[in-house]
């Protein structure tokens, strides 16, 4: 059972990856780095000041650093217990998929995928009853985490299991959000 799903990950992202056009690839490139997409950090930052009182917005984004650094260290130590190759450093493909980025390291699970997941689901649960066409934001992780495939770097399980945690380690802490830090700022989490 475990074989067949690993030989449908690869076949998926030989699949995916040969899709690639070579007119896209400065596309593909720029959207897998974070650097691009500092823009829309700022514009989270400013809605978070638009949308609630100072010392509010302020908490707002610890928790989201916060919880960005949570999901980086669970996806480092994953990456490391599982220790899955990576496609471009998989000996049996890698000579003939399409490498644009050339990533060292472990593939499962997608750290592109769990950090973007859960900074634009924590932001989406905490400006949703504020600004209602939020989930739009959604938008940047599907292409963020999509590339690594593109860029020759992440099978799709990687992405998928990424994503998944992701969002629960985002639930997870809107969830301690709502318990601790609004309780402690003398709001309810209906405010």
């Amino acid at each position: 059972m475990v074989q067949k799903l690993l030989d449908w990950d690869r076949e998926t992202f030989i699949y995916l990856n040969s899709l690639g056009i070579e007119q896209y690839d400065f596309f593909w490139s720029t959207v897998t780095t974070i650097s691009t997409w500092i823009p829309l950090f700022l514009l989270f930052v400013f809605l978070f000041f638009k949308a609630f009182p100072i010392k509010q917005a302020w908490y707002s984004i610890l928790a989201v650093i916060v919880l960005f650094f949570f999901v980086l260290t669970l996806t480092d130590l994953t990456k490391e217990i599982v220790a899955r190759l990576r496609p471009n450093n998989d000996l049996e493909i890698n000579s003939f998929i399409r490498i644009l980025q050339s990533s060292k390291g472990f593939s499962f699970f997608s750290g592109h995928a769990s950090s973007s997941f859960s900074i634009t689901t924590m932001v989406v649960l905490l400006l949703r009853n504020k600004f209602k066409w939020v989930p739009i934001f959604y938008l940047w992780p599907v292409l963020f985490a999509s590339s690594r495939i593109y860029v020759g770097v992440h099978f799709p399980i990687d992405l998928m299991v990424g994503a998944l945690v992701g969002t629960l380690s985002a639930l997870m802490f809107h969830w301690l959000y709502n318990r601790l830090i609004l309780p402690y700022l003398g709001l309810s989490h209906h405010e």
